[in-house]
Parts: C-alpha cells; sequence; structure tokens
C-alpha cells in the first residue's frame, strides 16, 4: 500500500495553486523557457514529479510525446482528470507511470529522452543528490534537464512581504521554511544545483526566475482575479521579462535552471 504523503493536498496543489495568478504565471513563463531550448516536436519529455500535468501536458499538445511520472495516487488520478480535457491527439501523446524521482531511470526500463523536467520538486526532499542524478541519467545525448527549485537566497521575501519581521530576519541564513501550501520546503542555489548537473555530465546552459512582482502583490495582500485575462497576459509578459533580467531574476523566490546533455561525437 502507498503512502501517499500528498492525498490531502492533491485538491489545494492541483485546483488551487496552479489556478491561482501565480499558478498561471508559473506556467506560462517556464513554458516560454523551455520552448527556447527543447527540442523540436515530437521530441520525447520525461516530467519527474509532474504532478497533474500542468507544464507537461501543454507540450503534448504542441507535438511533444510526454511521460509523467509522479510518486503520489491522488496527483496522478489529478493527471487523468486534466487529460480526459485534452483533445484525443494529444491524450495519445501522453503515458502516465507512478514511481519516484529517485527511480526514475528503472521506472522508464533505461530510456533517455529528449528533455526531462523536474519543477517544484527539490524542496521537498530532504537531499537534491539522487533525483538530480536520476533527471540527468534520463536524458539523451544533447537532451535538456530542466529543473525548478526554491532559491536560498530570497528566503526572507515572504515572510518580510508578510510583515513577519522576526522570521524574515532569520530566514536571511536558512535554507528551509514552511511553505504556502502548509509543508516543509527546502531551498537550493543556481550555483549547487549547476555543480550537481556538471557531475552528471550535464553542462548548464542558463537560469532564470520564474516570478517576482505576482509575489510582492499577492503577500501584499492586493486582489489578483484569474478571470482577468487582460490583466493576466500583461503580468505574465512582465514577469517573462523579468525572469531574463539581472537583478530581477535574482530576486525570485524559485530559479529555472536548464542544462544540456552533450551530444556524442
Amino acid at each position: 500500500m502507498v503512502d501517499d504523503t500528498w492525498a490531502g493536498l492533491a485538491d489545494q496543489f492541483a485546483d488551487g495553486a496552479y489556478a491561482s495568478v501565480k499558478g498561471r504565471v508559473r506556467t506560462y513563463v517556464l513554458h516560454q523557457h523551455l520552448l527556447e531550448h527543447l527540442p523540436e516536436a515530437p521530441a520525447t519529455v520525461l516530467d519527474v514529479g509532474g504532478g497533474a500535468g500542468h507544464q507537461s501536458f501543454p507540450l503534448a499538445q504542441a507535438g511533444y510525446e510526454v511521460t509523467l511520472l509522479d510518486p503520489s495516487p491522488a496527483m496522478l488520478a489529478k493527471a487523468e482528470q486534466q487529460l480526459r480535457r485534452l483533445p484525443g491527439e494529444a491524450r495519445r501523446r501522453v503515458t502516465l507511470l507512478q514511481a519516484d524521482g529517485e527511480n526514475a531511470v528503472e521506472a522508464v526500463d533505461g530510456r533517455r529522452f529528449g528533455a526531462v523536467l523536474c519543477h517544484g520538486v527539490l524542496g521537498y526532499l530532504e537531499q537534491p543528490e539522487p533525483v538530480v542524478e536520476q533527471l540527468c541519467r534520463c536524458a539523451a545525448a544533447g537532451g535538456v534537464v530542466s529543473i525548478m527549485s526554491g532559491n536560498a537566497r530570497t528566503g526572507a521575501v515572504r515572510p518580510a512581504l508578510e510583515r513577519r519581521w522576526e522570521d524574515a530576519l532569520a530566514a536571511f541564513d536558512a535554507t528551509s521554511e514552511v511553505g504556502v501550501l502548509g509543508v516543509p520546503t527546502r531551498a537550493d542555489t543556481v550555483e549547487h544545483l549547476s555543480e550537481l548537473m556538471r557531475g552528471q555530465g550535464v553542462e548548464p546552459v542558463r537560469w532564470y526566475g520564474v516570478w517576482l512582482f505576482t509575489d510582492w502583490l499577492e503577500f501584499s495582500g492586493a486582489e489578483l482575479d484569474p478571470g482577468d485575462t487582460r490583466q493576466l497576459a500583461a503580468m505574465a509578459a512582465v514577469e517573462l521579462e523579468a525572469s531574463r533580467r539581472d537583478p530581477y531574476r535574482q530576486l525570485s523566490r524559485p530559479f529555472h535552471l536548464v542544462g544540456r546533455k552533450p551530444t556524442l561525437d
């Protein structure tokens, strides 16, 4: 019997967090980043810890062959729900697998992929090394490895915006917190994850922020309406530009790191 730690959070995560303005900004910004680096469709994509498929299912709609791997039956049930909403052609390009990221290579029977995604997963693990090793092994020669993780250098942002000043002061030297879902999370640095990638034969190519101003608005109490499509599109365009530039990307609470495995000679 599987101990599904996400069973009680699947609705909140899939139907709440991703349906919010921040969730939609995240999906859009990461999608645009990926399009800058992914091989052309119908390349294969492995989404490790892919949850309900919010990031990888749009890739299936764009013609990519997607394998979504997640350890949580509750999250995979959400993925099934999302999958039923896709057009038939896109549905046929998606495979769902239940497995931990630490066992990704075994779960996919040693298959190699044109792109391997792992977004918002490492922060829930005690250490990133085992999963990063698996991600890199699952990438084909010339393939992309895409990791989104919490930024250890911006830990004071959320408590400061929420006016929790003592927590903000302590957060300058902390690498963990209780996240917005009420679950303990751990943060990483671009430099450390880049070093782990290199140790597995994947060369970091570029890193980005993910969102910035959305945090400032949300945590300061501003009402953000995900149904206001015009404002949402304008906000997403600004966040995408900020994600590519210093100093803005350095202030983002999550960061997005993209690496590439060398091609075979």
